[in-house]
C-alpha cells in the first residue's frame, strides 16, 4: 500500500476536496472551510511526532486560497505565514520592509482558510528588536488580531530573554537559527551558516539556549546537514529544516501561490476559476483555462510524502562541512 493510500486510511479523508476557494459566491457565513481531513495539530502533537520520529511538514501560506491549499492535504502539519510574503506577494525587495500591520492582514486571511495545520506567523523585522515590553505588546497584537497560534522569531542567544518572556505569557515561540533572512545585510547576503568550527558551535549553543528559554520548536536554515542532525539529536524540541539536510524532525517549503482577486469586472475572471483551482460550483460565465488544482495538489502530495519518507532533501540538496572541522566540533561539544 502506498503512503498516499495509508494517509487516506489513517485520516479517513473524504474523496471530496475542501471546496472553499475564492468564488463568485464567496466564503461561507463562518468564513471557514467546511471539511477537515485531520484533527487539529497541537504543540503536544508535534512533540509526539518528534518522539516517534515521524517527520513533520511545514508549508507557507500568505492568503486564504494558499491556506486552503495547505489544509487540503492531511500530511501538512504546520502552516507558516512567512515574512517572505514581503517579496512574493507585496513586491518588496526584502523581508525587512514588511510591517506588523501587513503581517496581521495576511495572517488573518490564512487563519480563515486553515483547518488542521498549526498556524505560525513570523514576527516582522523591527517588531521584536526594540525592547521586551514592545515585543510583548506586538506579539499579543499579532496573536489576537492575526489569529495565529505561534510566533517565529529569528535570532540566537541574544533573543533568549525575549523568548522566555513570550513563553512566560503563554505565547508559543518557534525559534530560528542559522541563516537569518531579516539580517541578510549584516550577514553579507544569504550565505550558508555554520561551516566552520566557531560558527557551528555558536549555532549549537544558540539552539540549546533558545530551547532552555521555552521555544517549542526551532527552524534550522541553510546549515550543513551534519550540524543540523546533531542539533536535532541534542534538542528535546522539534527542529524544522530548510536547507539543512533530511535528518531534522521536519521540513519547511515556501509556497508561491500568488492570487489576483479580480471579481465582477468585465472580461475578468476570478483567478481560481480561470486557473481551475476552484473545486466548487462553476458559474456559466466561467471558462477554466487551466487545471492548476490538480498540479497543485499533486505537488503538495509529493512534497509531503518526500518529507515523511526522508527523501527530501537528499545529499545534493544539503550543505556539508569539512570532515575534520565537524570532528573537531563533535569533540569539543562532547
Amino acid at each position: 500500500m502506498t503512503l498516499h493510500a495509508l494517509t487516506k486510511t489513517a485520516f479517513r479523508s473524504s474523496s471530496t476536496q475542501i471546496a472553499r476557494m475564492m468564488s463568485v459566491y464567496g466564503p461561507s457565513e463562518s468564513g471557514h472551510p467546511s471539511t477537515s481531513l485531520r484533527k487539529k495539530v497541537t504543540i503536544q502533537a508535534l512533540q509526539s511526532m518528534k518522539e516517534k520520529r515521524t517527520p513533520m511538514s511545514m508549508l507557507t501560506a500568505y492568503d486564504y486560497p494558499s491556506a486552503l491549499a495547505c489544509s487540503s492535504n492531511p500530511l501538512i502539519d504546520i502552516t507558516l505565514v512567512g515574512d517572505s510574503l514581503a517579496q512574493v506577494c507585496l513586491g518588496y525587495n526584502s523581508t525587512t520592509e514588511l510591517s506588523l500591520s501587513e503581517m496581521i492582514h495576511h495572517a488573518r486571511a490564512v487563519a480563515r482558510g486553515t483547518t488542521h495545520p498549526f498556524i505560525v506567523a513570523d514576527m516582522p523585522f523591527g517588531s521584536y528588536q526594540i525592547s521586551i515590553e514592545d515585543t510583548a505588546r506586538n506579539a499579543v497584537k499579532l496573536i489576537q488580531e492575526g489569529r495565529v497560534e505561534g510566533l517565529k522569531l529569528e535570532g540566537g542567544s541574544e533573543i533568549r530573554d525575549t523568548v522566555r518572556k513570550l513563553s512566560g505569557l503563554g505565547i508559543p515561540v518557534m525559534a530560528h537559527v542559522g541563516l537569518l533572512p531579516q539580517r541578510h545585510v549584516a550577514m553579507s547576503g544569504y550565505r550558508v551558516q555554520g561551516k566552520d568550527v566557531d560558527s557551528a558551535r555558536k549555532i549549537i549553543n544558540d539552539a540549546l539556549a533558545l530551547e532552555e528559554a521555552g521555544a517549542f520548536s526551532i527552524v534550522l536554515e541553510a546549515i550543513p546537514k551534519e550540524l543540523a542532525a546533531y542539533v536535532t539529536q541534542r534538542l528535546r524540541i522539534p527542529t524544522i529544516g530548510i536547507g539543512a539536510g533530511s535528518q531534522t524532525d521536519g521540513q519547511v517549503s515556501r509556497s508561491y501561490l500568488p492570487i489576483t482577486l479580480c471579481r465582477w469586472h468585465p472580461q475578468v475572471l476570478v483567478w481560481d476559476d480561470m486557473m481551475g483551482t476552484w473545486a466548487g460550483h462553476k458559474a456559466k460565465f466561467v471558462r477554466r483555462f487551466g487545471d492548476l488544482k490538480t498540479e497543485r495538489d499533486s505537488a503538495i502530495q509529493k512534497y509531503a510524502e518526500a518529507v515523511k519518507l526522508r527523501t527530501f532533501p537528499d545529499d545534493s540538496e544539503s550543505y556539508t562541512m569539512d570532515k575534520m572541522a565537524w570532528e573537531e566540533v563533535s569533540r569539543i561539544m562532547e
